[in-house]
């Protein structure tokens, strides 16, 4: 069984891409922006922190005074150091969950490829356009078109995050609970973790995740 604290690890390196260093530099996803100064993943095995390659020394140093690898942060030390380097644009925090085996569980979601992928056009034309890069992807299908798809946000050669979106005048119907469903069966056979996370604002999302009895491993924060 993979530990809290080894999921948070791959959690980080499937959001954003590293260096030699182990530092952050964009995120793991198209166009690849650059990456947030700091991540921060609570677990109750401990903290996995991550800081951006574009981070001065002297700034890390300083924010590693207030972050222990137990439990020990000082969130508004952290702020405040980062303002004072530069104003904080983007604040992200919310849970972070892994799927169960779903592998026995079946649905009626289909797997979009290169042959049925027009299937997207009409409601999801951003997963068309860039479909080799989320593969794998799974669709609800109503009169012809994609009504909920659940595909690979971003991925590593261990672990995949889900990507969850459902048609406004298709929802409440559990379409994404199959569709997400299929997602993570077909991850899980291919060898990988099936990761989610959202933030704690969005609580359709979260709602999501109840429904498909996620397991929460912790608790992420990361800031540009």
């Amino acid at each position: 069984m993979v530990s809290d604290i080894a999921l948070m690890k791959h959690h980080v390196n499937v959001l954003f891409k590293k260096d030699d260093n182990n530092r952050m530099t964009f995120v793991n996803e198209p166009p690849n922006e650059a990456a947030p100064r700091i991540f921060i993943g609570g677990t109750q095995l401990g903290n996995v922190v991550r800081y951006s390659n574009a981070l001065e020394e002297n700034v890390i140093k300083k924010l590693e005074r207030s972050i222990h690898a137990d439990f020990a942060i000082d969130l508004a030390e952290i702020i405040t150091i980062l303002n004072t380097d530069r104003q904080i644009s983007n604040f992200w925090t919310g849970p972070a969950f892994v799927f169960p085996d779903v592998s026995s569980i079946t649905t009626k979601a289909i797997r979009i490829t290169d042959f049925n992928k027009d299937c997207l056009k009409q409601n999801f034309p951003y997963i068309y356009e860039v479909l080799k890069y989320k593969r794998p992807c799974f669709a609800i299908i109503e009169d012809e078109a994609a009504v909920s798809v659940c595909c690979s946000a971003r991925q590593t050669n261990e672990a995949a995050e889900a990507s969850l979106a459902t048609f406004e005048t298709y929802r409440g119907r559990a379409y994404a609970i199959d569709a997400s469903i299929a997602w993570a069966a077909e991850t899980q056979s291919q060898g990988l973790l099936a990761l989610y996370s959202t933030s704690w604002d969005n609580f359709a999302s979260q709602s999501v995740a109840k429904k498909l009895h996620l397991i929460q491993y912790g608790t992420d924060i990361h800031m540009k």
